[in-house]
């Protein structure tokens, strides 16, 4: 065959586009996240990122179940994101310095925030505070109310949003500063007391709390000193004496906020809306009614209330067996990959 200059061009063009394809394809398969894309359903076009890392609640497996819940059940397209060890690939909670695909950030129209302690090198950390200043909502659960600790690179820009900083302007850290409180104590007694949660005054008619009945949680309630900011109580969480739903209050322990809205106003000039829950255990999330909680405040976030449905589908897909909470009791061997969905 004679090799004409515009035969050559073509070969080399579907060369490039092979080789583009076996890449795009390698990196698709060694990606350290994974995609739950949106099918139909009203967040169809909307763009979810969980970002996870916490060592103790189980979030490694909790928000891939719930943005699997957003993707197949309402249309959103969800991004889970986790810290990932830098040796084995491996999903590993304890490492608090690698949260591998934050740039996706740049497209997300709403984050999940559920990290607890990280101390993030300043690249990975400035896609957050890039979202955080942007003006676009967030969701934060449990531990996100500590999500910071820097602590061996105090000269890090971004050590002022440490969870216990002092500096006037930044007191308690991106906790206080953005979504309302940081980490105070356990009010409730930890794994003795669990938590029966109900609307706060005035709340009834919240649309986060659309469909919601009775929310109870193997967490305990987390104490606070004064919310901060414009912050409104959505649900109030009693401290029962037991692990059980239907052990009696402990009627020496007041109800205290578990769940509220805010606004937090960045560099953009931009008001977020915020959505804070201090749970956020494992175990809450096998109650149907604290899943629908989190779906709606989704929907809420993202200017869409007048679309949560009645009685939100929250219906898990597949298997959810988290192992209990407890530092280093996640599941060892586990990559993004194993998250995925056949679909994908």
């Amino acid at each position: 065959m004679k090799w004409t200059g515009a035969k050559i061009c073509s070969f080399v063009a579907v060369m490039l586009i092979s080789m583009s394809s076996l890449l795009m394809g390698q990196e698709r398969q060694e990606r350290p996240w994974v995609v739950y894309r949106g099918g139909d359903g009203p967040g169809q076009g909307k763009n979810i990122v969980f970002v996870t890392g916490d060592e103790e609640y189980r979030s490694e497996e909790s928000m891939p179940m719930l943005a699997k819940i957003l993707a197949i059940h309402h249309g959103f397209r969800c991004t889970v994101l986790w810290a990932i060890n830098k040796d084995t690939a491996e999903i590993d909670p304890l490492t608090l310095d690698n949260i591998p695909g934050l740039r996706t950030l740049e497209r997300a129209d709403l984050m999940v925030l559920f990290t607890r302690f990280r101390e993030l090198p300043d690249e990975q950390m400035k896609y957050i505070m890039d979202y955080t200043n942007s003006g676009k909502p967030i969701i934060a659960l449990r531990t996100a109310t500590h999500p910071f600790n820097y602590v061996k690179r105090k000269d890090s820009p971004y050590a002022k949003w440490t969870w216990q900083n002092r500096e006037k302007g930044f007191e308690g850290g991106y906790g206080r500063q953005v979504l309302g409180e940081t980490w105070i104590s356990h009010y409730g007694d930890h794994q003795k007391e669990s938590t029966l949660a109900y609307p706060a005054e005035g709340m009834e008619n919240c649309p986060i709390l659309k469909g919601v009945d009775k929310v109870w949680g193997p967490s305990d309630v987390y104490g606070l000193t004064t919310l901060f900011g414009d912050c409104k109580p959505v649900l109030m969480g009693q401290p029962l004496s037991g692990m059980n739903a239907g052990d009696a209050p402990n009627t020496n322990k007041k109800p205290l906020p578990v769940a509220w809205t805010r606004t937090y106003t960045g560099e953009s000039g931009k008001p977020a809306k915020i959505f804070t829950t201090t749970m956020g255990h494992a175990g809450d999330l096998k109650d149907e009614n604290f899943r629908r909680v989190l779906v709606n405040a989704c929907y809420w976030a993202l200017g869409m209330e007048d679309q949560i449905p009645a009685k939100a589908d929250v219906t898990i897909l597949g298997e959810y067996n988290p192992n209990n909470i407890g530092f280093g009791g996640f599941k060892k061997g586990i990559k993004p990959a194993d998250h995925r969905l056949r679909r994908n």
